[in-house]
């Protein structure tokens, strides 16, 4: 991949991530009722979630910190997993004014692979020009 292209991916991937981390504060309610109820602390994993999000969202634009906020962000997105499962379960299941169909559940599970991939891309990142 040439360096604009990936700069760009870089910053898209920073974007996304400290949205959904902002989201996770200040929008609880929609990431609550995702948490399986075997998981104890459901607002502390929620703002765990976020913090961990706007972190990662922000220490992976420097080359410094790149290669561990990519594996951060990988190992979150693998702990997000018993989420995704507790969904595929119990869809469909009305989160807030969303519908979460059995489709969406089960297209979430490739998507944590390929967002996995692209935290992975930036595991051996040095300097993007």
């Amino acid at each position: 991949m040439n360096y604009k292209w990936k700069k760009a991916s870089l910053i898209v991937m920073s974007v996304l991530y400290f949205i959904a981390g902002t989201n996770h504060i200040f929008n609880p309610g929609f990431y609550l009722p995702l948490i399986p109820p075997y998981l104890p602390a459901h607002e502390a994993i929620n703002l765990i979630a976020g913090i961990a999000e706007i972190g990662g969202s922000i220490l992976i634009l420097f080359t410094a910190t790149r290669k561990f906020a990519a594996w951060g962000i990988i190992f979150m997105l693998i702990s997000f997993m018993p989420v995704h499962i507790f969904m595929v379960q119990h869809a469909p299941m009305e989160i807030g004014s969303r519908m979460i169909t059995p489709f969406i559940a089960w297209i979430r599970i490739p998507l944590q692979a390929l967002l996995i991939w692209w935290a992975w891309s930036f595991t051996g990142t040095k300097k993007l020009k």
